[in-house]
C-alpha cells in the first residue's frame, strides 16, 4: 500500500464573531485529491479563532454556542491584563484555548465520514471581520 497526500490552504472570510460552515469546501478538496480511504486533518492557523464539528441542521445551535462562550469568556474593561488589541482580544484567546485548533476526520469511498447532521465550522472569536486560513491535509490511498 502506498499512501498519498494532498494539502490545501482554505481562506475563510468571517463577518465577525460567530461560526462559518466550510463542510462543502472540505468535501470539494477531498474530491479533487482523488483519495478514497484515509483521514483529513483540518488545522486553524490563528490564536483567536478555532474549529468545531457541530450540528448544521438548526442555526440556533450556533447561536446558543456563541451565547455560551459570551458567558464563560466575557468582554469587559479591566477583566484581563492583556488588552493590547481591544476588549475582545483576550476573550477570543480564551475561547480558542477551550476549543480545538485541529480536527481529524476519517474518510472512506472518497467521502468524509461525518454524521448526517455534522458540519465543519470555523469559530471566529473576534468582533471584527477577518480572513482566516485553514489548512486541509488528507493522507490515504
Amino acid at each position: 500500500m502506498i499512501l498519498r497526500q494532498a494539502q490545501h490552504r482554505l481562506t475563510i472570510a468571517t463577518r465577525g464573531r460567530g461560526l462559518v460552515e466550510f463542510t462543502r469546501d472540505a468535501r470539494a478538496f477531498l474530491d479533487s485529491s482523488r483519495l478514497q480511504l484515509g483521514q483529513m486533518t483540518v488545522f486553524c492557523r490563528h490564536t483567536s479563532a478555532s474549529l468545531l464539528i457541530q450540528e448544521n441542521a438548526d442555526p440556533s445551535v450556533c447561536e446558543d454556542l456563541q451565547a455560551f462562550f459570551d458567558r464563560i469568556a466575557p468582554e469587559g474593561q479591566g477583566l484581563y491584563r492583556h488588552e493590547n488589541e481591544g476588549p475582545d482580544d483576550m476573550p477570543a484567546h480564551l475561547r480558542a484555548a477551550l476549543t480545538p485548533l485541529s480536527l481529524v476526520i476519517p474518510f472512506a469511498d472518497g467521502e468524509l465520514l461525518l454524521g448526517p447532521w455534522q458540519g465543519l465550522y470555523l469559530f471566529e472569536h473576534r468582533r471584527a471581520p477577518h480572513r482566516r486560513e485553514v489548512v486541509l491535509h488528507a493522507v490515504g490511498e
